[in-house]
Formats: structure tokens, sequence, C-alpha cells
């Protein structure tokens, strides 16, 4: 038996001194699409789903669930786009931090670039501009009782996080508003 052991644990470790980066990136970047199609069905109005830096601080509230993409932010955030797109349930309301277009071109090289894929990957829905301070005061809030799912990606520039608060996709903004106009007059359909 213990013979045994120490085989297996030999080639647990060849495995791991094989395996490059690239492998470990791989591996991770599908646990992360895997575990965002596994928990999307449970998801609803009021949870998020966060694409963030590689600073971004891990956060403790019970509701809150760190993942390590090892991946590229934008390439994250197109995924959970898309994904969610083909959802019957949840849409995204989009917020960013109001610090992003601040950030210095000198100081980060690369966030001309990425403010211009964002851009592009968010055309289609409204955003929501808030101090990260302010994004993550909601967070800590809403992790006390909804869900919220965080997609550490590989992004070192500052203030670059992508937070989805989903919202009922079956029941518009206007939906709402009729059937609380609705309520209030006593009207029932």
């Amino acid at each position: 038996m213990r013979k045994r052991f120490v085989v297996l644990t030999s080639l647990l470790l060849l495995a791991v001194v094989v395996c490059s980066p690239s492998c470990v990136a791989q591996a991770t970047s599908s646990n992360w699409q895997a575990k965002l199609r596994q928990e999307l069905p449970l998801l609803g109005h009021r949870n998020w789903i966060l694409i963030v830096d590689a600073a971004y601080p891990l956060q403790i509230s019970p509701g809150i669930e760190t993942i390590e993409t090892g991946a590229d932010q934008l390439a994250v955030t197109q995924g959970v786009l898309a994904t969610l797109n083909h959802t019957i349930h949840v849409r995204p309301v989009v917020y960013l931090d109001a610090e992003l277009p601040y950030v210095s071109v000198e100081d980060y090289a690369g966030v001309t670039a990425y403010r211009d894929g964002l851009k592009k990957a968010l055309k289609p829905y409204p955003v929501q501009t808030l101090l990260h301070a302010e994004i993550l005061d909601k967070l800590n809030e809403a992790g006390k009782t909804y869900k919220i799912l965080v997609l550490k990606t590989t992004m070192t520039v500052p203030y670059t996080s992508v937070f989805l608060q989903l919202d009922c996709k079956y029941l518009s903004e206007e939906g709402e508003r009729k059937l609380r106009q609705a309520m209030k007059a006593g009207a029932m359909r």
C-alpha cells in the first residue's frame, strides 16, 4: 500500500513539473467557465458577477466566492457576457469604476487599449459608474444575503473591474413600473 502511495505521489509530482504555465492557465480557464455554467442557473436578480483585476481584494462576506481565472480580463468579460446573452432568466446591469477614465496612460501603457476593448464589449449595455469604494460597499451589503461570483483575472491595471449586477431578463424596468402603478391604483389584470 505504501509503495502504491509513493508511486502515485511521484506521478502527481511529475505531472506538476511537466505542466507548463500555459497548461495551468488553460486548466484554470476551463474551471472558471465550468463554474459559471454551473452557478448561472441558480443565480437571479440581485446576484452579482464580477470580472476583476489581479489586485482586487479577497472579500470574506459569506455570499462572495472568488475564482482565479488565470485569463485575460477582456476575454473573461466577453465570455461572461456571451454566456449571459444565452440565458432566459437574467441580464446584466453594468457598473464600472468612476476612476477608470482617469487612470494615466503614462503609468499604464495598456489602459487605452483596455478601455477601447471594454467599450466595444459593453456597447449593447447601459453602463453606470460609481467610485470604487461605493461599489465595494454595495457588494459587501449584497454579499450578506446574495451570492456574488468574483472572477479574478490577470489584469494589472487599477480600476478596471467590471461589476455585473444581475437583473430579471423577462421583466423590464418598464414592465416593473407598470406593475407598480397598477398595484398603486388597485387595478388587477
